[in-house]
């Protein structure tokens, strides 16, 4: 293959878990895509401390591919892993171990690797790269990247990301939403449970009737079979509140998250929850005038990929890959950002999900292979006058 896997162990030893800056990382690739004469453009945060990459290989033309990937991965705190995870090491079983060799900078890897190849091809249309900093956190970095693209070049033809789907075209996700609910009860002592509200106690109903609205969709027939799990999910993950087993609490928050399908709009979903907690306030409210229930987002919703106005993109792929079935997954992806500026997009790349933020995460060599092997073929689709 070509210099991919050196490429991904320099990749995998710059630490950029999403807490941590990326720079280093984007240095390098600079220094990378500088020696190729590739030019490229950072697009920084508002402090500075990240940055996305947008680089063209080929003609400033209409009718480009976007090669979409992250820089950042998710924590290696607390896993169990048998060696450096900042490390990559290839081991007897035809794996690649490192956190982000999987999620996802094995697809980087595979675009870098290729760009010397694609300078000497006569690209009719240009390969664009698309590196983004925090998609981890809520797909915060992706926005401006767009933003700049759809502004300083000519509208391009599909956009590929490249999160580890087995190199299989992956026609939709879910979207997503983290929040954070704070419930405000009234104090008191736990044997007059009638003088008080117990804000513990509210947020578990709360936290029921979360459950409550995916078995309602269920119920309804809002499922969409393309995905495994095939209605839109909400769960919560943390719960904190109280100060003693004898106080009523007064204070109690979640965390939690609405994964809605396409065909679901967040703000739908979010609805059901918010009728039932204005209800509750309100039977609440004459024996504790001060209770209340208060929903902050914790990241901007992340929108849904859905199964439309794609055709390009997944032509491409399809033409690319061979025979291959459309898929849908579950997570979130910088995707539907792409799909609501207006731009067909389709996820592909290599390695599985199920290896992603996981202890010892690896990449099949042979997925890395199968990214190489696509990267060759799309430039010579690109160098081709069809």
């Amino acid at each position: 293959m070509p210099n991919t896997t050196a490429l991904l162990e320099h990749l995998v030893g710059f630490d950029t878990v999403s807490r941590h800056s990326n720079l280093e990382l984007i240095a390098f690739i600079e220094r990378y895509l500088a020696e190729h004469d590739v030019p490229c453009t950072r697009i920084d945060n508002d402090d500075g401390s990240k940055a996305n990459l947008l680089a063209r290989i080929g003609p400033e033309v209409a009718g480009g591919v976007v090669l979409s990937g992250h820089t950042d991965v998710v924590p290696v705190d607390g896993q169990p892993w048998s060696s450096d995870p900042f490390t990559l090491i290839e081991k007897d079983d035809g794996r690649l171990y490192g956190r982000g060799s999987c999620d996802m900078k094995g697809f980087i890897a595979s675009a870098l690797a290729q760009v010397p190849q694609w300078q000497t091809l006569d690209l009719q249309r240009p390969i664009y790269l698309a590196f983004s900093y925090d998609e981890e956190v809520g797909c915060l970095g992706a926005p401006r990247l767009i933003e700049r693209l759809m502004a300083d070049a000519p509208t391009p033809a599909a956009v590929i990301v490249g999160e580890p789907t087995l190199m299989a075209p992956v026609v939709a996700q879910k979207g997503i939403t983290n929040l954070r609910t704070t419930v405000t009860g009234r104090e008191a002592h736990s044997s007059q449970v009638r003088q008080g509200v117990s804000a513990v106690h509210v947020a578990a109903r709360l936290v029921t009737r979360i459950e409550d609205i995916m078995a309602e969709l269920v119920s309804e027939g809002r499922v969409d079979p393309l995905f495994n799990v095939p209605h839109s999910s909400l769960h919560v993950g943390k719960i904190q509140g109280g100060t003693a087993i004898n106080i009523m609490a007064r204070e109690c928050h979640f965390d939690w998250e609405i994964r809605h399908l396409p065909t679901d709009g967040f703000e739908a979903l979010f609805e059901r929850f918010q009728h039932y907690a204005d209800s509750l306030v309100h039977d609440l409210r004459p024996r504790a005038p001060q209770i209340a229930i208060h929903t902050d987002h914790l990241t901007e919703t992340v929108p849904a990929l859905a199964d439309r106005d794609n055709q390009a993109a997944v032509a491409l792929c399809q033409s690319l890959l061979g025979a291959a079935d459309n898929q849908a997954v579950a997570y979130a992806t910088e995707a539907g950002q792409f799909q609501r500026a207006g731009l067909p997009t389709v996820i592909c790349g290599p390695g599985s999900i199920a290896q992603a933020h996981q202890p010892d995460e690896y990449l099949d060599v042979a997925q890395l292979e199968a990214g190489d092997a696509f990267m060759a073929a799309l430039g010579k689709r690109m160098a081709s006058a069809d």
